[in-house]
């Protein structure tokens, strides 16, 4: 069985891509950001990350506390546009 295990929904990366690339030397996960753009799909690495980090701590021998978990950049948290509109249409009111 051949099946493959998806570490990123949101840009379909595997875990045999992410091993592979750790394997090559990319140890950060900065770097498999780039790369393979790891976290940078709509949910911004809430469902990969942690996997990500997981694998670079097997693979460098370290715990996942000494890892940097990546930048974030803003929206690291998506939000609903209608809480947006609610505060401006407050303002207006005032």
């Amino acid at each position: 069985m051949n099946e493959k295990i998806f570490v990123c929904r949101c840009e379909e990366v595997t875990l045999e891509e992410v091993r592979r690339y750790i394997q090559m030397g990319f140890t950060t996960f900065n770097e498999l950001k780039r790369l393979l753009r790891i976290g940078m799909g709509p949910c911004q690495g809430r469902g990969c990350r942690e996997i990500v980090l997981r694998e670079l701590s097997k693979a460098k021998g370290i715990s996942i506390s000494q890892l940097s978990p990546g930048t974030f950049r803003p929206p690291s948290k998506p939000i609903l546009s209608s809480l947006i509109a609610n505060v401006e249409s407050k303002e207006k009111r005032r």
